[in-house]
């Protein structure tokens, strides 16, 4: 790949399903790989609203789903787990993307993953954080000015942690649909991104504001948000 490592390849799948729906301009983002991502969910503490949550989600709250053959299903509850952040045309590069519109981005994570980390600064095996990038607005309603979300989600991703399924301990899956996905190439640029830039444990904690003090507090974030660390070297 000509980008640089911090160019996510996430990033890019994600301009690609949003080409392919009009809200991006044409560019070069590769086509998405057999793609898909998942987890399902059904929130520790929360057995009433996990059981409505997601299509067959454990009785005992496990976030993720395989299929048989080692898909993952989509998470149809996850906005029902934990809200953690929002961000707008985000980009891990100095190169620009390419983009006929905006973008937002909403994370969430599964609730006992959650609860965890809150407390001890560490993301347990089952964590599952989605990511959903929606199509920014200017004009609606009775906004004048900013940008809002309208729309369904362009593209959901999913990192989950695994130690006994996943070499590493973590794994990406992406979709566009709501197909079982199969996970992300090992050697795609995402992992290399989050192991080298993410705050705790190849995620991206410096950006979810409720969980970076806890981090920091626990001695566990590897950088400050105002101070990153150098980007990758093209290759």
């Amino acid at each position: 790949m000509s980008s640089s490592r911090c160019i996510t390849f996430c990033a890019r799948i994600v301009l690609s399903f949003a080409a392919a729906l009009g809200c991006v301009a044409s560019g070069e983002a590769p086509s998405p790989p057999a793609a898909a991502l998942a987890a399902d969910a059904a929130a520790a503490g929360a057995t009433a609203a996990g059981g409505a949550a997601a299509d067959g989600a454990a009785a005992d709250g496990a976030a993720a789903r395989y299929t048989a053959d080692g898909r993952l299903t989509f998470p149809t509850g996850y906005r029902e787990w934990v809200f953690l952040t929002s961000g707008l045309d985000m980009n891990y590069s100095s190169m620009p993307m390419e983009m006929g519109g905006s973008l937002f981005d909403n994370v969430f994570v599964s609730p006992r993953a959650y609860a965890e980390f809150v407390r001890t600064a560490h993301w347990p095996d089952g964590t599952v954080l989605v990511k959903e990038s929606r199509q920014a607005s200017t004009r609606g309603s009775i906004n004048r000015h900013g940008k809002f979300q309208r729309g369904d989600a362009v593209v959901v991703e999913v990192h989950v942690h695994d130690s006994a399924r996943f070499p590493g301990g973590w794994a990406f899956f992406i979709f566009g649909k709501q197909d079982p996905a199969v996970r992300v190439a090992e050697g795609a640029d995402c992992y290399e991104c989050h192991r080298r830039n993410g705050a705790v444990e190849t995620t991206f904690v410096q950006f979810y504001p409720t969980l970076l003090p806890l981090a920091n507090a626990h001695g566990e974030a590897l950088g400050a948000l105002d101070a990153p660390r150098a980007a990758s070297p093209p290759r």
